[in-house]
C-alpha cells in the first residue's frame, strides 16, 4: 500500500500524516515541490526536527535551493524510497500539495527525449512574438490552446515539436513510469473550508515571520544568489527580502506575504478540485481533535 494525504498549504497536511504514523508502521515523504529545499524549513512549513525524529521523514530539504526539481525528477526520487520504505516493511505516506509532482509519480510522465542545447538556446533567445508565430505554423493546434504571452509553455512546445517532430500533444498521450498500476494507492484529498484555510494561511506566515523567517531570508541573501534560482522564487522570500533591502516596511511585508500564501493556497485548492482523479477520497471539512481519528482506518 502506498499512502496519499494532498492538499492545499495549510490545511492540515503535517498534522493528520503524524498522528497516522504514530499508530503504525509509516514513513512519510515529501510531495511538495518547495519543502525539497533545505534552505528554508520555516517558509515552507516542512515539519520540525522534533517532528521528523519522531517517524522517519524523506525527501525534506536534500536539495540545495540552486538545483531545479523538475517532477520527473522529484517522481523517481519518491519512487525509490517507496521502495525503500516497503523493502523495510513499512507504509510510505506521500504527503504534499504539489499536484504536478504527484501526477507524474502516479500516472507516469511522456517520454519526450531531451533537447539538444543549442536548439534550446536558440529558441529561449527569440522574442516572444516570433516563437510564437513559428509555433503556430509548426503546431497550430498547441499554440490555439496557449496565451500568446505563456513564454514557459510557448518555447517548451516550439522546442519539442522541433527535436521530434511531433506535437507536444502527442507526447502527453503516452505516459510512463507511473506507479498507479503497481501499488494499493488510497489517496485522500484535504478540500477544506476556503475562509478556514485562508485564516490558517495568515496565522501560519505571522508565525514564521515571528519565528525564524527573516533570518532564513538573509542566510540566502548572504549566498548571493541568483534571482532566477528556484529558492528565490519561494513564496515569502521576495516580500521579506524587499523589506530587509528597506524597499517595503515590515507590515507590507507581513500583508504582501499573506497575499501570496492565501493565492498559492487558492490555486493548489482548484488544482486538486478540478484536476484529481474522481476516486480519490474527499474531505471537505477541517481536521481537529474530533475528526482526525476517522481517518486511520483507510490506511490500514
Amino acid at each position: 500500500m502506498v499512502a496519499l494525504i494532498a492538499g492545499p498549504t495549510a490545511s492540515g497536511k503535517t498534522a493528520l500524516a503524524l498522528h497516522l504514523a504514530r499508530v503504525g508502521n509509516f514513513v512519510i515523504i515529501n510531495a511538495d515541490s518547495a519543502q525539497v529545499y533545505g534552505d528554508v524549513p520555516i517558509l515552507s512549513a516542512q515539519p520540525t526536527r522534533t517532528e521528523q525524529s519522531m517517524v522517519p521523514h524523506r525527501l525534506f530539504g536534500y536539495l540545495d535551493g540552486t538545483v531545479p526539481c523538475s517532477a520527473a525528477q522529484w517522481a523517481a526520487d519518491a519512487k525509490a524510497e517507496i521502495v525503500r520504505a516497503h523493502g523495510a516493511g513499512a507504509t510510505p505516506i506521500l504527503v504534499g500539495g504539489s499536484g504536478l509532482y504527484i501526477r507524474t509519480l502516479v500516472q507516469g510522465i511522456a517520454p519526450i527525449p531531451e533537447v539538444d542545447p543549442a536548439l534550446r538556446a536558440f529558441i529561449r533567445a527569440m522574442p516572444l512574438d516570433e516563437a510564437y508565430a513559428m509555433l503556430q505554423q509548426r503546431d497550430p493546434a498547441v499554440a490555439a490552446s496557449l496565451f500568446p504571452a505563456d513564454v514557459s509553455r510557448i518555447t517548451r512546445a516550439l522546442e519539442v515539436v522541433e527535436q521530434t517532430g511531433r506535437s507536444i500533444f502527442d507526447w502527453r498521450t503516452e505516459k510512463t513510469g507511473g506507479i498507479a498500476e503497481e501499488v494499493d494507492l488510497r489517496a485522500l484529498l484535504l478540500l477544506p473550508p476556503r475562509d478556514w484555510l485562508y485564516a490558517r494561511c495568515d496565522a501560519r506566515f505571522e508565525t514564521m515571520m515571528a519565528n525564524g523567517a527573516v533570518a532564513e531570508v538573509e542566510r540566502l541573501l548572504a549566498r548571493q544568489l541568483p534571482l532566477e534560482a528556484p529558492i528565490m522564487r519561494a513564496i515569502g522570500v521576495p516580500e521579506i527580502a524587499d523589506m530587509l533591502a528597506g524597499t517595503i516596511p515590515a507590515e507590507a511585508a507581513m500583508s504582501l506575504g499573506k497575499i501570496a500564501t492565501r493565492q498559492y493556497a487558492k490555486r493548489q485548492f482548484t488544482w486538486f478540485r478540478n484536476q484529481a482523479p474522481h476516486d480519490w477520497t474527499r474531505f471537505e471539512q477541517d481536521i481537529n481533535d474530533s475528526n482526525i481519528n476517522k481517518f486511520e482506518i483507510m490506511f490500514q
